[in-house]
């Protein structure tokens, strides 16, 4: 798994930014892809970022990036909570949330569970209104569909557009992707 890959989707979180970022990696071998996910969680614990391959489908896996303990925070949000119990997840705990995510993912095939956004970090309110408006009757699209405060999510949108771009400016200019990645006490 390369920095590049890393970097170009995931720059937000590993800034502290964001709760956490998902992409497809493509492998030649699954053993290899394994052995690069442990590597990584080796190299980022320390900053507070976790890596976990939450489904896999023939050559490639989608990798989830985030910051526990952003995750944490943000799933006791009444708002999500009240959204995930709706789903039939039990909110005791982020990782038996994660848990009850993977096993969704990995039983719908190419589809998304429609409230990964939570994982995600995206605003509760815009999570419900795409699940309640059937993905329909939404304000603007970046990241995500947005069904609440417009203003806010399109900022956050050009802070995390912006974000990505000096990361890979950075990785560009030689500094790694362990340097460039805030630890979690100051980002969180």
């Amino acid at each position: 798994m390369s920095e590049d890959a890393i970097i170009r989707n995931c720059a937000p979180t590993l800034a502290g930014i964001k709760t956490g970022n998902l992409f497809r990696y493509s492998y030649a071998c699954a053993d290899d892809m394994r052995e690069a996910v442990r590597r990584w969680n080796r190299a980022l614990r320390e900053k507070g970022v976790r890596i976990l391959p939450l489904r896999f489908c023939k050559n490639h896996a989608l990798i989830y990036v985030y910051r526990p303990s952003k995750l944490t925070s943000d799933l006791q949000n009444a708002d999500a909570r009240r959204i995930l119990r709706h789903c039939g997840y039990c909110t005791n705990s982020a990782d038996i949330c994660i848990v009850e995510l993977i096993r969704r993912l990995r039983a719908s095939g190419d589809a998304f569970p429609h409230e990964i956004g939570l994982f995600l970090g995206y605003p509760p309110e815009d999570v419900s209104g795409f699940i309640e408006q059937k993905a329909c009757g939404y304000k603007c699209v970046g990241c995500w569909k947005v069904y609440g405060d417009e203003q806010k999510c399109r900022q956050l949108f050009a802070k995390y557009k912006k974000c990505t771009r000096v990361y890979e400016e950075q990785l560009r200019k030689g500094v790694s992707v362990q340097k460039m990645t805030v630890s979690c006490k100051k980002a969180c």
